[in-house]
């Protein structure tokens, strides 16, 4: 049965309203969606790179009936021992250097912020927290503090103080991290303007210039996680190892998670606080969630999901070949094409959706369209959705 549009948005908030690429799904299934007016699209959003072992991916789903079978939610604190969050941690620190030592669960990417931060503070007893300008780390009130543009912080003033910002990029920058500054929180792929790859020895820097300092290195890797870019996390293609890593998105295969892991005297911090000194949150850690977690993780590593995602990745090079496209950058299945200037990119969004892809533009560059497509698209499957956005962009 079709969902009325106009009843949905009557009693649904929204973010957005773009009539032409309004979907109703019935289905999603690997790559696709399915829609109930009988059309398929190719999910080249991954639900915003939640989707890397595909929708409904069937041992996920064989996880989550057999945790259902067993408890839902119970408790998530020291009052009770769930073996879900024992195992997931277990088998998550084989591919995770051993300074990462202890997880805290939560409910998503903007928590695991929160809650690194937190951490960070307790530890180090510091108040300055810096991140690079235009970046986006989730739409709580303390990481809206941490968008360095007042066209979307000003009308929730006041906001967190001490909130500093240094360019992607920019050596000379990371002089602004001193001993008065209690973390950096730092993606190692820039994406709010397009998927932008550090120079060389960039990273190496900043974790230098931390280590230097004193001050705490929080990775967001919410997008970049769980073989994204070719290995289970980006930190690995450029040789740093964070104080704290948060993740979200991937790692529940389809269901809200998130979770900050940090070396162990930073954690010590935060451990065996009142909640209200501390962190707390009622559902993090959910047993469901985590075995859907698990499932998605054992799935990636069983199956060898990493071999060929940076080879998949470079066949999109190919859409250079386009009058409209300007550049096409990233890494493995983490990329975007970059319109030139002139072309409409509302136009071209609206013509991706008529031709069956789902894309979306960058927060802070309208003319990068986003190419992230499940892990497990075949090269066939990553050829056709060449051949439908180029047969989009010619319309336009």
């Amino acid at each position: 049965m079709k969902t009325d549009l106009k009843e949905f948005r009557k009693y649904v908030a929204q973010i957005g309203e773009i009539d032409e690429i309004i979907l109703d799904p019935v289905k999603a299934e690997g790559i696709w969606v399915y829609t109930s007016d009988g059309k398929k699209y190719m999910d080249l959003l991954s639900g915003i790179c939640v989707g890397n072992v595909g929708h409904k991916n069937t041992e996920v789903v064989a996880a989550i009936e057999k945790q259902i079978k067993e408890y839902l939610h119970v408790m998530v604190y020291g009052e009770y021992m769930q073996k879900p969050q024992l195992d997931y941690i277990k088998r998550l620190k084989e591919f995770l250097p051993k300074e990462l030592a202890q997880i805290f669960y939560v409910n998503s990417g903007s928590e695991a912020i929160e809650g690194a931060i937190k951490a960070a503070k307790l530890y180090n007893g510091r108040k300055e927290i810096i991140n690079y300008e235009n970046s986006y780390h989730g739409s709580t009130l303390a990481c809206v503090s941490m968008l360095s543009d007042k066209v979307y912080t000003q009308r929730f003033e006041p906001l967190l103080p001490d909130c500093s910002f240094i360019k992607f990029n920019k050596e000379e920058d990371l002089e602004k991290i001193t001993e008065e500054t209690c973390c950096v929180v730092a993606e190692c792929i820039a994406v709010g303007e397009g998927v932008e790859l550090p120079k060389e020895d960039y990273l190496r820097k900043l974790r230098e210039r931390c280590n230097q300092t004193g001050a705490v290195l929080i990775l967001d890797e919410i997008q970049t996680g769980f073989g994204r870019t070719g290995k289970m996390f980006a930190f690995e293609h450029y040789g740093i190892i964070p104080d704290i890593l948060c993740i979200a998105k991937a790692m529940g295969g389809g269901l809200p998670i998130g979770a900050f892991i940090g070396k162990e005297e930073i954690m010590n911090a935060l451990n065996n606080h009142h909640p209200l000194i501390g962190h707390a949150t009622t559902y993090g850690g959910n047993p469901v969630c985590l075995s859907s977690a698990l499932a998605t993780l054992n799935y990636i590593a069983d199956n060898d999901l990493l071999q060929g995602v940076e080879q998949k990745g470079e066949l999109y090079k190919s859409l250079l070949k386009h009058r409209h496209i300007k550049e096409v950058r990233g890494k493995g299945m983490f990329n975007c094409i970059e319109l030139k200037v002139g072309v409409d990119w509302r136009k071209a969004l609206i013509s991706c959706f008529k031709h069956g892809i789902i894309t979306g533009t960058h927060l802070f560059n309208s003319m990068c369209l986003s190419i992230k497509p499940p892990l497990i698209i075949t090269e066939e499957e990553i050829k056709e959705s060449i051949d439908r956005i180029l047969s989009a962009l010619d319309e336009i």
